[in-house]
């Protein structure tokens, strides 16, 4: 039921997959009890597990709140009351990890192959993973050293460089693929 009331949302299918996680982790918290027969106390239970036992970040306890919270809402259409009892965990404000020059070439000489070319794309193009593997050969526009990026984050379309350093790995990686075929 979950599924069917995410696709009519139009839910990204990775948030689909999360809150269905997050809805059969709290079911099975309450020893396979039907959520409908469950209240504020029982999700607040399930959340202060979370964060007291589990030891999960904030943003993984809100994601579980979100999901459950969908569930009363949209699936159940059982709207959750206040939750005067829930431990929030306090974000850790860190600063950004960002590696230089030398260790971005020492982690890629490491790499080989395929596997190496996606790195390089990542860091020269600045793409996520999850776009870099849905990346397709007609997205890729040597002429203009730039690569679209379809539906990315948040659903949209984007166009970022494409080194000039890569052109002719990325030749050569398409011509052994198509060998291949």
């Amino acid at each position: 039921m979950t599924s069917i009331v995410c696709r009519r949302r139009h839910y990204s299918p990775r948030t689909e997959d999360s809150y269905t996680y997050w809805i059969r982790q709290y079911i099975y918290f309450h020893h396979k009890r039907h959520p409908n027969t469950l209240d504020e106390k029982g999700v607040e239970a399930f959340l202060n597990h979370l964060a007291s036992v589990r030891r999960v970040s904030a943003s993984t306890q809100n994601q579980a709140l979100n999901a459950l919270v969908f569930l009363c809402d949209a699936v159940l259409e059982k709207p959750l009351g206040q939750m005067t009892g829930l431990k929030r965990i306090q974000r850790r404000h860190r600063v950004p990890v960002v590696l230089t020059r030398e260790e971005v070439k020492a982690v890629l000489s490491h790499m080989h192959g395929t596997p190496r070319l996606m790195a390089k794309l990542l860091y020269g193009s600045g793409l996520r993973v999850g776009e870099c593997m849905t990346l397709r050969v007609k997205d890729l526009d040597f002429a203009s050293a730039s690569l679209t990026v379809r539906s990315g984050k948040g659903g949209k379309d984007r166009t970022t460089v494409l080194p000039k350093r890569l052109h002719e790995p990325l030749h050569q990686h398409l011509f052994r693929v198509a060998e291949q075929r």
